[in-house]
């Protein structure tokens, strides 16, 4: 399949290809002409399958010859940094079609989103509990709603938003199309799908996808050596944009700091930031200001940006599920890229799961003076 066999708008196939897309990956290829007929989809796929674009072309094919100045399709994501790469998207594969798309979230001003909802925009990217005091104070107009979009639906449930992505269907019309994607399918979030979803059709994605473009390594080290550690592989790694996780946004802040006194081009996105600082460093490190990105999980799902080549597990995540989208924020738009993990003692049982999942060893590596045997 090639994009120009969905015979998109010709506006839209301009920007698909302006954009250097060539070929739809696995989970457009599935679903975007599902999406296209008006089906109701579930897609489950990881990160970095494109999954973006999946939903935003169906968007836009439907919504261009249609009424405008008011709200016709709305996707809910779990994170401002997800909601902000999602209106950059449309914004990329929307040009020169009129179709404009704003975001709401919170911690920003609450006024400015009621004076620009007021101008009238055809697609919403929002979170839910800003989204549900739009809806509450009645500034926002969700009648007109024809496509309703539920991104990273297990993320949700994680940060405990069921409740409200609940209740923001019920504001919706019932004759619409919905599509649901999510990464996992823990019990809660199937629920959901069969309570949103109408005769979907689902679109499944190998869960173990991302092992074909990141390559993995753990560097067995002592708690007080990381430091020293990550200096180390950061001097003699050929890195172009990487990308830096720890547990503590305290942490993420103080490392950031650090290598920016060694004179490394680094900033830190993490939870003490304003919105506009944060913007910011997302802003920075997307155009090469900043070449180190050190964040907390508040970023694992919010960044796609094909650049970057590493990532460096700090502080190893707590669950596969965690890795997997920290890594996967490498080795997009099938490029290669490298995951790195400082691993402690402390650490066996999640390596022990991602190794099951990868279904392969990951390879141990040594850094002399700084890596031990602690596991």
């Amino acid at each position: 399949m090639s994009f120009k066999s969905l015979q998109l708008h010709e506006k839209i196939a301009s920007n698909i290809k302006r954009a250097g897309y060539e070929q739809p990956t696995p989970i457009q290829a599935a679903s975007i002409p599902m999406a296209l007929s008006g089906q109701d989809i579930l897609g489950i796929a990881e990160t970095g399958t494109g999954k973006t674009a999946a939903f935003v072309l169906p968007i836009l094919q439907r919504l261009i010859n249609g009424p405008r100045n008011k709200v016709r399709a709305l996707i809910v994501a779990p994170t401002r940094e997800l909601a902000e790469q999602i209106h950059e998207s449309i914004a990329e594969l929307g040009r020169k079609t009129g179709l404009r798309s704003m975001t709401i979230y919170g911690g920003v001003g609450f006024q400015p989103q009621v004076d620009k909802l007021r101008r009238g925009f055809e697609i919403v990217v929002a979170c839910p509990g800003r989204l549900l005091d739009h809806a509450g104070r009645k500034t926002i107009n969700l009648s007109g709603v024809e496509v309703l979009v539920l991104d990273e639906a297990d993320r949700m449930f994680d940060m405990g938003f069921l409740p409200e992505v609940r209740k923001i269907a019920k504001l919706l019309p019932e004759a619409r199309q919905t599509l649901l994607f999510s990464a996992t399918m823990p019990n809660e979030v199937r629920h959901l799908a069969d309570e949103v979803l109408k005769n979907p059709e689902t679109v499944k994605v190998s869960q173990t996808a991302m092992a074909d473009t990141v390559r993995h390594s753990l560097f067995p080290v002592d708690k007080n050596k990381k430091g020293a550690l990550l200096l180390e592989l950061l001097a003699t790694t050929d890195t172009k944009s990487v990308l830096i996780f720890t547990r503590t946004k305290h942490l993420a802040q103080r490392i950031a700091e650090k290598l920016a006194k060694k004179g490394h081009k680094a900033t830190s996105l993490q939870g003490n930031l304003s919105q506009n600082r944060r913007q910011a460093a997302m802003k920075g490190f997307k155009d090469g200001t900043y070449t180190i990105l050190v964040a907390t999980d508040i970023a694992a799902r919010g960044i796609d940006i094909a650049t970057v080549s590493h990532v460096i597990n700090y502080d190893m995540p707590r669950t596969v599920e965690d890795y997997t989208h920290r890594t996967g924020r490498t080795g997009r738009a099938r490029r290669s890229g490298d995951a790195f993990s400082m691993i402690t003692g402390d650490d066996r049982a999640v390596v022990r799961q991602i190794e099951k999942i990868l279904r392969a060893k990951i390879e141990r590596r040594a850094v002399e003076g700084l890596t031990s045997n602690a596991a």
